[in-house]
């Protein structure tokens, strides 16, 4: 009996479903411990099945592997998913108990001796060199896999190896859980209109939307009361254009020391995960965690330190600059900082410069860039470098929340090729800051729906920009159309993969330093006329943005290039110098290697009580340990690969498409089947070369001295 009220309860659970596209509207919290648990189950089961039958050939090891491997991903893709756009304490809470046991079974499949030498046997075999490029990569990832998964260790070292594991995806649920937190926790309550001076009507509108979030019912836009809080749209514009230099002090004070004090301070959980780290690397042989972190990049620990070396001297007699031009422009304002500009001013007197020098107000431009809109334009320019159609299909998949659309990708034929989800707005209550891309299934022979074609791909886009107000669409700043355009990137890498091999199929198995080449490539467009004019066009009349603003734009994309470069290459500089040469529990603690590090990295030290560390998700929760220089990495390979665009003419219609059509056939199309530099030399026909780069962020010369 009991066998059947289990077995009738799986069936209920939509987590266990066969679906074509998740059923993301009936996933409960209460459906996680029993579904997951199910799963795993089921998974155990087919992995013993697998190790007792496995053979060194495709059908008896690799295709029930990605059978295996798939399932894993879909479900906890979904699971976790749920929990980034719409957490609740019993999510988190159902998550946190069936984390571990997903967990065990990842390391029992990635320290598999049986399969490990299934593929070893493959790689020895006279067959070898007949197998496809992707297969290879497939075969060769796998065995690196396995060995950096602790396949080789024996039996006390192995024990030792999966507590480290599971203790390290512990404390990094926490230690994002923590940031969420710490960010929910502060609110600035704001009665008198006075203190929030300066501040744009968007962001008024948003603070009193969060004021009646928050229990005042009757707070307004123009009367208050407003509600500041540490969420990107509310912090950001606090400060850029709150005149109130206490309140700016106050909320910068608060955001930088997020997730640094009491219940939910993180620094603990930081000296935890890199014990952990380098003791995880120890056990793999390896000197230290970057070690560890590099064996799967394109890069080497040396090949990113000079790459960083060389961007940090290009960039730093121009951050001396903007900072020189800044205190003279606020002392020509009669500001009283001028002399002592500290961190707080730094944002505030930058925008009113931007403003002066460019006459550019990132605020006035939103009505220009009305979302709806700047889709269009977008799939527009897909369709032109693509040649893809894009088109919505709303009401064909659940979504977690009625802001979320959903579209079709189909090619020149019309036949569907890709699906993806797109949730844009902010909603601080339950859905965490920045914007991120992921994958929902990938494209899949094995996986096939119908036995002939491939699973087709679907993939999702979450950002997190104002949400409409009242009967206005969402305004968006330009950073958040760049967002926009970045994170599409990654989706149709990830949707026009031609590879139908699952395990190297769009995004999967890709170099992590090569994975933000196409999303920094998108961005690129945002800067060129044709695309830009024909995204920006205002709301209300329609009228298109005037022409001197389109040529400010562009000359203000090199504005502060230096101080901006700099911030990424400190954040990348930390997180290397953690990895690599601190030692836990030495006489240096995380702050002390943050405040080195940014003696040759940012031009104004940090405060003392600086704790940004504790809000660094994404080398402590993310995918980026050791790996945040990839986004340096992959600018170089991206600014080039546009650069084939600019050689090619910009305004030349023809060789835009034919270049377009070259980008898709290497880049959006190999996907991990091919080794990332591989495919770059396809496109481009020679190794990547910072230069476009640097010629893009107007620090060529600087270059050229240094």
């Amino acid at each position: 009996m009991a066998a059947a009220v289990a077995a009738a309860a799986d069936v209920e659970n939509p987590l266990l479903k066969d679906f074509e596209f998740p059923p993301f509207d009936s996933v409960e919290a209460d459906h996680v411990r029993p579904g997951v648990r199910a799963l795993l189950k089921q998974l155990e089961d087919d992995l013993e099945e697998l190790e007792r039958t496995v053979e060194p050939t495709w059908s008896k090891l690799v295709e029930p592997l990605e059978k295996i491997v798939d399932k894993l991903t879909v479900v906890w893709g979904m699971v976790n998913h749920l929990k980034a756009v719409k957490d609740t304490a019993e999510l988190r809470a159902a998550i946190e108990e069936v984390q571990p046991d997903k967990v065990k079974f990842q390391l029992r499949l990635g320290q598999s001796k049986p399969i490990y030498n299934a593929f070893k046997a493959i790689q020895e075999s006279p067959e070898w060199q007949h197998l496809s490029d992707a297969r290879k990569r497939i075969v060769e990832g796998q065995i690196k896999e396995a060995v950096l998964s602790g396949v080789a260790l024996e039996d006390e070292k192995r024990e030792e190896f999966n507590k480290v594991e599971q203790e390290l995806e512990r404390l990094s649920q926490k230690f994002d859980e923590n940031v969420l937190d710490a960010t929910k926790k502060f609110e600035r309550l704001v009665t008198d209109k006075k203190e929030i001076e300066g501040l744009p009507a968007t962001a008024l509108g948003l603070a009193a939307q969060t004021a009646v979030s928050k229990g005042h019912p009757g707070a307004t836009c123009e009367d208050g009361p407003w509600i500041i809080t540490l969420d990107g749209p509310s912090f950001v514009s606090v400060m850029q254009h709150a005149r109130n230099r206490g309140l700016r002090e106050e909320v910068y004070r608060a955001y930088v020391t997020r997730a640094s004090s009491g219940d939910l301070d993180n620094t603990p959980i930081i000296d935890q995960i890199l014990k952990l780290r380098l003791e995880k690397a120890k056990l793999l042989n390896y000197n230290n965690y970057a070690e560890v972190s590099m064996a799967t990049k394109m890069a080497t620990v040396e090949k990113a330190q000079d790459l960083m070396e060389k961007l940090r001297s290009a960039s730093w007699d121009a951050a001396v600059k903007d900072l020189e031009e800044l205190k003279y422009f606020a002392k020509s304002q009669g500001a009283a900082e001028a002399d002592d500009l500290r961190h707080w001013d730094i944002s505030f007197w930058a925008e009113r410069l931007r403003e002066a020098k460019y006459d550019i107000n990132e605020e006035e431009l939103r009505p220009y860039f009305s979302l709806p809109k700047v889709m269009d334009g977008l799939f527009n320019l897909a369709k032109k470098l693509f040649d893809i159609n894009i088109e919505a299909a709303d009401g064909l998949a659940p979504v977690w929340n009625t802001d979320v659309r959903f579209y079709c990708i189909k090619d020149s034929s019309g036949s569907p090729t890709a699906y993806f989800y797109f949730d844009p707005y902010s909603r601080p209550s339950e859905k965490r800051g920045g914007a991120w891309m992921d994958e929902v299934v990938g494209r899949s022979r094995v996986l096939s729906r119908n036995g002939t074609s491939p699973r087709l791909p679907v993939a999702h886009m979450v950002c997190n920009q104002t949400p409409p107000v009242g009967d206005k669409p969402s305004l968006m700043t330009f950073s958040e159309v760049e967002t926009v355009f970045h994170e599409f990137g990654h989706a149709l890498q990830h949707m026009l993969t031609k590879v139908d091999e699952g395990l190297v199929a769009g995004i999967r198995g890709i170099e992590w330093d090569a994975v933000e080449l196409p999303s920094q490539f998108m961005e690129n467009w945002c800067y060129h006329r044709e695309t830009l004019m024909g995204i920006a066009k205002h709301y209300e009349t329609g009228e298109n943005l005037p022409e001197e603003v389109f040529l400010k734009l562009v000359a203000a994309r090199t504005y502060r290039a230096g101080t901006l470069s700099l911030r990424q290459l400190k954040f990348a500089t930390t997180d290397l110098e953690l990895h690599l040469n601190y030692v836990p529990g030495g006489p240096e603690s995380v702050y002390d290697v943050d405040q080195r590090v940014s003696k040759r990295t940012q031009i104004i030290p940090p405060l003392p009580e600086d704790r940004f560390l504790c809000g660094f998700s994404h080398i402590f929760a993310g995918g980026y340990a050791a790996g945040y220089y990839s986004y340096k990495w992959a600018e170089v390979l991206s600014a080039d690969a546009f650069s084939a665009f600019e050689d090619a003419g910009l305004d030349d219609n023809k060789a835009v498409k034919e270049t377009g059509h070259k980008f898709r056939e290497t880049v959006l199309a190999l996907g991990g089947g091919k080794a990332p530099l591989e495919v770059f030399v396809e496109f481009r026909g020679r190794e990547p070369s910072p230069e476009a780069l640097l010629r893009h962020n107007g620090l060529l010369a600087a270059a050229a001295s240094a």
